[in-house]
This record gives structure tokens, sequence and C-alpha cells, in this order.
């Protein structure tokens, strides 16, 4: 699945032109009111954000995954809450129902996710699972031709937002094996949300509890309709969401880099631009060798993603991935704090983007799997018997 390439050279520029002249002017906006304008989400269904990986047939535009990080690169150069209102949606929101899905539930949802009538959220963590996903409370009992479901998921990104949620919950026994992938309505009778929380950054990004009591769900939302599914489906579609999640961190990098080299132009110590003391340079120079390392891994494991064959399961394929995620993630913290430093006082001021940048930063190195749970991943990979 790609876009022919002529239409992907004019997509690439309109979101680059978006970026700039419609989100970089709403980060202060953004910042102060917790809040993506309204008009701001109309532009982006016009536009077709909401489509993005969704196929043709279902009324989205099918990018491929070099495609969607080069995308997803561009739009991690402004404030994380934009990407985050159709971001969640087509990646972990729904990429179970297109990865694994049966074709009627693919009918059925697909194409309202992709004209924004529908947001879907991914509901897998809970108060005493997160980590260690295989173990999640959550239950689902079957009672005739409906489960029943009872748990509560937290740091639900979008749940507000949310018209239905892929949430995983456990049907059979103890480990992976147990647990299934349902779509959950969020109309559904017995669902609850919990108060918004309050984050250290990411201001305009919706997460919350998703409380369940007795909520019945028909047989028929399990993804791809077998039980026992929802952990192998959950763990492919994080190998998608956290190599985008890598994109976003080297375009948030490139952001700050350049951030930076604009006030070590323009600000003066001793008589001179800042940018000419050595030291100021050092800081720039090893932030963009770091940017241009972890950007070249993102593209490189992208074209791998998209040459294995569909809905294959590829050990050397996922390790890559968590490579990518651990190394973009770790960097542009990194960055960030180099970027503060190059700002002096200022950086620690809200007037200027890299204060807000530093605090988004860190949660990349903590959702869809933290770097310790990368590090467990490329480490076991690398001592598999051959």
């Amino acid at each position: 699945m790609a876009l022919d390439i002529e239409s992907f050279d004019i997509l690439l520029p309109a979101i680059q032109r978006f970026v700039l002249e419609r989100l970089v002017p709403a980060e202060n906006y953004l910042e102060e009111h917790d809040e993506v304008p309204a008009d701001i989400i109309e532009d982006m269904k016009e536009m077709g954000l909401f489509g993005l990986t969704v196929p043709e047939e279902y009324g989205g535009i099918g990018l491929s995954v070099s495609q969607e990080v080069l995308v997803n690169y561009e739009l991690g150069r402004t404030a994380a809450a934009f990407r985050s209102v159709f971001g969640t949606n087509i990646g972990i929101g729904s990429q179970g129902i297109l990865m694994d899905g049966t074709p009627e539930q693919k009918a059925e949802y697909l194409p309202r996710v992709a004209s924004g009538e529908l947001i879907m959220s991914f509901a897998l963590t809970e108060p005493d699972a997160g980590t260690d996903a295989a173990s999640l409370k959550t239950r689902a009992v079957l009672e005739g031709d409906h489960y029943v479901l009872n748990g509560t998921k937290r740091y639900i990104t979008n749940a507000p937002r949310a018209g239905a949620f892929t949430l995983m919950a456990r049907t059979g026994g103890p480990g992976a094996g147990g647990v299934s992938s349902f779509i959950v309505p969020a109309n559904s009778p017995g669902l609850k949300l919990g108060k918004n929380d309050k984050k250290m950054g990411q201001r305009g990004t919706k997460t919350c509890d998703v409380i369940l009591e007795d909520v019945r769900v028909p047989a028929a939302n399990i993804i791809g309709g077998v039980p026992g599914q929802g952990f192998k489906t959950a763990m492919r579609v994080l190998d998608r969401g956290r190599l985008n999640i890598s994109a976003v961190s080297c375009g948030l990098a490139s952001r700050i880099i350049d951030e930076s080299r604009r006030y070590a132009r323009e600000r003066r110590q001793f008589g001179k631009a800042i940018g000419e003391f050595q030291l100021i340079q050092a800081m720039l120079a090893d932030s963009q060798a770091e940017l241009l390392a972890g950007w070249s891994l993102v593209k490189d494991v992208a074209h791998r993603f998209d040459a294995k064959p569909a809905h294959a399961s590829d050990p050397d394929i996922s390790m890559r991935v968590s490579c990518a995620k651990l190394f973009a993630t770790e960097m542009v913290g990194r960055v960030a704090d180099r970027g503060v430093q190059v700002h002096g006082g200022a950086g620690y001021i809200n007037e200027y983007p890299v204060e807000r940048f530093y605090r988004d930063a860190r949660l990349l190195r903590l959702y869809e799997g933290t770097t310790q749970v990368q590090q467990l991943i490329i480490g076991r990979e690398l001592l598999r018997a051959d």
C-alpha cells in the first residue's frame, strides 16, 4: 500500500505549508488554552489527514510506512497536540482493524475513520499493566452472543474525543494468549471517562481513564473475529506506532535545532553573536549529527517495514523498530536539553518554544513502550538462537 509518487510529491509540500502557516502560528493559543482550535481540526479533515494510512478503497490516502514517516517528520516540527488529534486515530487507534480486522469490520469503521467522522483510541494500559501488557486485568466474559467487560484503562490518548476504542481485555487464561482485542463504542452503557489528566507537557492532547462497568459488547466486535489474538494485534500495531513516534522525534529535534540556530545568531554577548563561540557551535553540531543519524535509521527501518510481506510477523523488523524508537526518542531529549542550554535563561521562559518542546519531548521516551522496553526487545532478539 502506497500513494503514487506524483500525488505524494504534492501532498508532502502541502503538509509542510500547513505546519508552517497554520499550526506553528497557533502554538501559543494551544499552550494557553490547552485545546486545538476547531477550525484547524476541520482543515485537517479537508486535507485528508484523518485518512493518511487508510487504504483508498475505504476513502483514505493509503500511505506506505516510508511515506508516513516523512509526513510525521514534518508534523513533528510543531506542537505534538496537533498531530495527536488525528495521529492516534489513524495510528494505534484503528491500525488493529486495518491489520487484523474482518472485511465487515473494515467496511464499517475505516471509512468513518478516514473522513474524521469517527475518532478511535487505543486502550491497552491499565493501573497495574502498562509495560507488562500481557498481565492486563480487564476481563471480558462471554454471555450468549455478547461479552461483558469490566476494568479500567489508564492514560488513554484521545479518550475524551473518541467515538470508539480498540480495547484489550482478557477473555481466556493468564498471559498473552488470553487477551482479545475489541472494538468498543464510546457510548456503550457502563463505559465512563475519568477526569482529564494534567500532564507535564503536550498541552492540547487529551488523556484520561476509561472505566468499564458491565459493558456489553457483541462477540462480533472482537477484531478479526477470533478470541486470543489481541496481544499479537497490539504488538503489531505498536511496531508501526513506535516507528512513527521515532519520525516525530526527529522532526521535533529539527525544529529545536532551527530555533537554537536562530537564537544563537541573534543573541549577543561580549560584543558578538553567541553563535560565534565554539562551545555553542559544539552543542549545535552534536545535535545536528545525532538528528541525521536518527533520521537515517528511521527511514531505513521504514523501507524494511514496507518490504516485508503484508501481515507477516518479523522479529528482526520489530528489533529494528525498537532500535529506532530507542535512539530517536533519547536523541530528541538530548537535543531539547541542549536547545534550552543554548538559549540560556531565556530557554527556561515560556515565551520561547524550546521551553515547551523540552517538556513535550520527555513523553516520547515513555509511551508506546519505554526506552527500557525497547532495550529488552533488542537484547532478546540479539540473543535469540540462530
